[in-house]
């Protein structure tokens, strides 16, 4: 809400990019974030450990909640609301309340580059999705998402491809691999 309404105020273009850096550069401080890229950003009201590791342009939208040992490739996007939580108590302990089970070792979780997962999709810890894969809102994906599948639905399964053509696939495959891609973000939307 800040933002916007700074946004207002500064206009666009350079202006509201310093902000952008400013507001990112006081946040990565505020949460101890030494393994993310200075294009990182990160939205208001999220929730992530301190060995968060993002490469460039990721971005993690409001109200996130990443959980340990997550890894966001180049160009990687999280929605509002997207969480990435499970593995943290052992269930299967005959005679061992869950209270009293201890946590079993924490696995990595990893967005590859260029991935999206939707609002408020549920991500279970340990899940690797693939490199241009799209997960759709309100997803809960349990299984990994192979590269370039688009995913939806409880559990996720298959429900397209992101690129059918695989000439597209291929040209998308050699930018991902290239130089990074500097453009202008989406302007956040306001309020009417």
């Amino acid at each position: 809400m800040i933002v916007c309404a700074l946004r207002r105020v500064v206009g666009s273009g350079r202006a509201y990019g310093r902000l952008r850096g400013c507001l990112m550069a006081w946040r990565r401080f505020r949460f101890g974030l030494r393994h993310v890229d200075k294009t990182f950003h990160m939205g208001a009201s999220c929730y992530v450990e301190r060995d968060l590791v993002a490469g460039p342009y990721s971005f993690i939208n409001n109200n996130c909640y990443l959980q340990a040992k997550v890894r966001l490739g180049r160009y990687a996007l999280c929605g509002p609301y997207v969480s990435v939580v499970g593995g943290d108590h052992r269930p299967n302990l005959p005679g061992v309340p869950l209270i009293f089970s201890g946590r079993p070792e924490v696995r990595e979780t990893v967005f590859e580059d260029d991935s999206w997962v939707g609002l408020g999709a549920i991500i279970m810890q340990g899940v690797r999705i693939g490199r241009g894969a799209i997960v759709a809102a309100g997803a809960v994906v349990t299984r990994d998402v192979p590269a370039y599948e688009i995913h939806a639905g409880i559990p996720a399964k298959k429900i397209g491809e992101r690129f059918p053509d695989a000439a597209d696939r291929a040209r998308h495959d050699a930018v991902l691999d290239g130089p990074l891609v500097h453009g202008r973000f989406a302007r956040p939307q306001l309020d009417p």
